[in-house]
């Protein structure tokens, strides 16, 4: 995350720009620019593979992370509460990156600041603590795969055999990002949201996560963030 990303996270009066409205299954889904969907139907705020306390992970085995990263991811978290004002967040999976540090602790206090939200997870492969600390952090835990509406709703996408006939499939995992050129020719990837036929995968919320490039068939629908935007590429 650029310096100028985290400045304007900081401030508590800046807001990301343009969002994008799309129909999907017959709902009205905002994207966000901080890598979010809110349905304004269920009043739901959905996030995918935040990986909370994955830089503390890392430094603890020696590997240089810059410092700050889930601060940062918890100023974006606020900040779309802030702005949707939902009464659930339902979380996608790999919420936390792995086993149990101090960014956990800052996790149940921002669940604990704001009682009248409900915070609800969907496990993905990452999220292995003990049910305890869920308990703590006030989150109510979900089977692999809930039904929401339409949706069905899971960290990982689904196969054609486990999705519910009828059903459109919302899931992370991925951390979907496509390729682009930029006006000199030059190759970029950039994450996205990504919505195909039967699933619609959502970008990783989490700062330092990554990304990998999907496969983009005729009839699919992206939309890229850059420079705090959500843009609709073909």
């Amino acid at each position: 995350m650029s310096r100028d990303r985290r400045s304007r996270a900081a401030d508590k009066s800046y807001f990301c720009g343009p969002m994008e409205t799309v129909i999907i299954a017959g709902e009205k889904l905002l994207l966000h620019p901080d890598r979010a969907i809110y349905w304004p139907a269920r009043r739901m705020l959905l996030l995918a593979d935040l990986h909370l306390g994955k830089g503390a992970h890392f430094r603890r085995a020696g590997i240089a992370v810059p410092r700050g990263v889930s601060s940062v991811n918890f100023l974006r978290l606020a900040g779309l509460l802030e702005e949707f004002g939902p009464e659930r967040v339902l979380l996608l999976g790999d919420l936390f990156h792995s086993d149990h540090n101090h960014v956990w602790g800052d996790f149940c206090a921002f669940t604990a600041a704001r009682p009248a939200i409900r915070f609800e997870l969907v496990p993905g492969n990452h999220d292995v603590l003990p049910p305890h600390c869920y308990e703590e952090a006030r989150l109510v835990c979900h089977p692999e795969i809930i039904t929401e509406g339409p949706f069905s709703l899971s960290h990982h996408p689904l196969t054609e055999e486990r999705r519910p006939a009828g059903q459109y499939n919302l899931c992370g995992h991925v951390h979907p990002c496509v390729r682009l050129l930029d006006g000199s020719g030059r190759s970029m990837k950039l994450p996205s949201f990504y919505f195909g036929s039967n699933e619609g995968i959502l970008p990783a919320f989490g700062e330092f996560t990554g990304c990998a490039e999907v496969k983009v068939r005729p009839g699919d629908r992206v939309f890229v963030l850059a420079e705090d935007a959500v843009l609709a590429v073909s």
